[in-house]
């Protein structure tokens, strides 16, 4: 959650508790064009946040910074205590498509095995360890059955499934999931959340973009809305407020129907 002290800087520890990522009057750009601009808040291990706005609106740019891969400008992120760059070995993001090609003859459990590469090393053979590891993950997210099929002979949702457990071998400290339940089954939904989960109770932060305000409610203890600014950034149920929702996406046609945003261009 957000502190702020009576000169109203932020504060980014409690007791026991160092942060997994800090947001300090953040601003990212590509080259001489503005992306996003101060951005503030605080995520600390075993906490979730959603990141929610309109398509085009920095979600996916956010979490490029948060990777080290799109400079900050002014102010500063931390990632782990340290900047995003160097952070990157202790980081697993998710992609909303992954390159990997359907038709690459390559099994479900070598996709996950992945994950290790960053602890094992490209030219070592996984050892017992890290196949234990590889069978955990797949398990976690309910595909140890498919295990030796092969990648693209799974439905999308049981592929971005495959994508998280990928990430949960690599055992990061920071997970980065942008997207994750678009187009995926309800069956897929529910193995992504209990996955989620089952990370923060390990102690990983994790960072999720989503327009779906269920996912923020169901699984995120904080929200940040975004489009290019900031519209709020703290405790989901104080932030994900329909005036503050209407504020974010701006000049679009909005409708809170249940837990979905629907937008149409004006």
């Amino acid at each position: 959650m957000i502190e702020e002290t009576t000169t109203g800087q932020i504060t980014t520890e409690q007791p026991g508790r160092t942060a997994a990522l800090v947001l300090d009057r953040a601003s990212v750009a590509y080259g001489d064009v503005p992306a996003l601009e101060e951005l503030d808040g605080v995520v600390h291990p075993g906490e979730a946040v959603a990141l929610i706005g309109p398509n085009g609106a920095g979600k996916s740019t956010l979490i490029k910074a948060l990777l080290g891969l799109v400079p900050v400008v002014r102010g500063r992120i931390e990632v782990l205590g340290t900047a995003p760059a160097r952070a990157r070995r202790q980081v697993a993001y998710v992609p909303q498509a992954d390159t990997l090609d359907p038709d690459f003859p390559v099994s479900v459990e070598q996709v996950v095995m992945m994950g290790r590469y960053r602890k094992i090393g490209w030219l070592r053979r996984p050892s017992a360890a890290d196949r234990a590891e590889v069978a955990a993950a797949l398990e976690q997210v309910g595909l140890a059955r498919r295990a030796r099929d092969r990648f693209g002979t799974l439905s999308g949702g049981q592929r971005q499934r495959v994508l998280l457990a990928r990430a949960i071998a690599a055992r990061p400290r920071l997970l980065l999931l942008d997207e994750p339940f678009n187009g995926v089954d309800a069956v897929s939904q529910h193995a992504l959340l209990e996955a989620m989960a089952a990370l923060k109770e390990q102690g990983a932060a994790v960072v999720v973009s989503t327009h779906d305000l269920a996912i923020a409610h169901l699984a995120c203890e904080e929200v940040c809305l975004l489009n290019k600014h900031q519209y709020g950034f703290g405790p989901t149920e104080s932030v994900l407020t329909p005036e503050r929702l209407r504020a974010t996406y701006g000049g679009q046609a909005l409708e809170l129907r249940g837990d979905r945003v629907i937008v149409t261009r004006t």
